[in-house]
């Protein structure tokens, strides 16, 4: 899951972007630069999907399964509490309604199901009356010595009765090709360096659970690996600096550009880029120890 680094000022025509990075964000640098610009600086609008929505929804199911008893934490329970968090998902994002109109009930249903289908496999893989999660949905922060934030919201973090993390991430798509693993767990790694960065202590074991085909991709982070994650966010944050300095954010060709949002923004597929808005670049404020 994910947070926004840009705020817009329309009245003055500047957008102020914060020298942070996120998981999202830094993933989006890498795959196009000009679609991290259009989701960070200008925050073009994207049309909701059923696949991303449903994703939402069943996050917030399992979320919201731990606040219940270990022994009513069942199948069926998450099931019954779909139509719920649906409605409160609706009410809390009113444009979500418009992915079925009324004469689509029976796809709605049907995407209900697939909700379903994702719920009956997380309980295959994992059984939650066994598990105490010490956090959910946990936002973390860390502000490097260089000025650059890191953060981003973590689905779960389990911890041991000996002081050991597990950070567990739930992915409603299906597992990546092996060649493409390292680029999924970057994100854990990503969230492992701010968890060690502000507890101090590297955790344990990453784990992506991908609903879709059941399978779990597991990783043992040390700490060269992850000071090496800090490396490579700075460099990122460098590049996309210097991008700013430019004024310009290339777009990349690639086999994901068939998804994008923004092509009719895009050179590369006969768009019109937009001319690059006033940005202003914030620093962020480390937090503030408790107490």
């Amino acid at each position: 899951m994910d947070v926004a680094e840009a705020i817009t000022h329309p009245a003055a025509e500047v957008r102020e972007v914060r020298m942070s990075l996120s998981p999202s964000r830094a993933g989006d640098f890498q795959t196009c630069p000009l679609l991290y610009r259009y989701r960070t600086v200008d925050r073009l609008p994207e049309p909701p999907s059923p696949a991303a929505a449903r994703g939402t929804l069943v996050h917030a199911v399992l979320e919201d399964l731990f606040d219940a008893p270990a022994t009513e934490r069942t199948l069926e329970r998450a099931v019954a509490m779909l139509p719920g968090q649906w409605a409160e998902l609706l009410e809390e994002e009113p444009r979500l309604a418009g992915l079925f109109t009324p004469e689509q009930a029976a796809e709605e249903t049907a995407w209900l199901s697939s909700a379903v289908e994702l719920l009956g496999t997380y309980f295959r893989l994992e059984d939650p009356r066994w598990l105490e999660p010490a956090d959910r949905e946990l936002r973390v922060d860390h502000v490097l010595e260089s000025g650059l934030g890191l953060g981003g919201i973590v689905d779960r973090v389990d911890v041991a009765p000996d002081g050991r993390i597990r950070v567990v991430d739930y992915k409603t798509g299906r597992s990546p090709d092996p060649r493409y693993e390292d680029k999924a767990l970057f994100q854990m790694k990503f969230y492992a360096l701010v968890l060690w960065r502000t507890r101090g202590v590297v955790p344990t074991l990453l784990q992506l659970l991908y609903l879709a085909d059941g399978t779990v991709l597991q990783y043992e982070p040390t700490e060269d690996d992850l000071r090496g994650v800090e490396r490579k966010v700075q460099a990122l944050w460098d590049a996309i600096s210097a991008s700013y300095d430019r004024q310009d954010f290339q777009p990349r060709p690639s086999a994901l550009c068939r998804w994008c949002a923004h092509t009719q923004h895009c050179p590369e597929v006969g768009g019109t880029l937009l001319p690059f808005p006033e940005v202003r670049i914030v620093p962020v404020e480390p937090a503030v120890p408790p107490g």
